[in-house]
């Protein structure tokens, strides 16, 4: 492993109750969620996966920062759960997503 560097990654993972409501919500999150991390000051990647494809879709949103505080001045965040805007609500199952934080301790190059 590489040396540890100061990158923060937030993965946010998501059930959407059918394929067709997986296919809106993917589109929506490319058209703005992953667009804007991808622009923001010290973003550092920024993608989206999906798994599943039957009765219940799985979508994941990973980025990439240069630190946490780079992170959370585009996020909003406090550290804690963000909170989820109504245009996000109508596709998901359960409420909220999980936001996880993971610390980036190898990086290519």
């Amino acid at each position: 492993m590489g040396r540890a560097l100061p990158l923060a990654r937030s993965l946010s993972c998501v059930d959407t109750p059918r394929s067709w409501d997986a296919d809106a919500y993917a589109r929506y999150l490319a058209a703005t969620t992953i667009p804007r991390c991808r622009a923001a000051a010290g973003n550092r990647g920024a993608y989206l996966l999906r798994r599943g494809d039957s009765d219940r879709t799985e979508l994941a949103a990973i980025t990439l920062w240069g630190s946490l505080a780079a992170m959370r001045a585009c996020t909003g965040e406090n550290g804690e759960q963000p909170p989820l805007p109504a245009d996000e609500a109508r596709f998901l199952v359960g409420g909220a997503p999980a936001v996880v934080h993971y610390e980036t301790i190898d990086w290519p190059g």
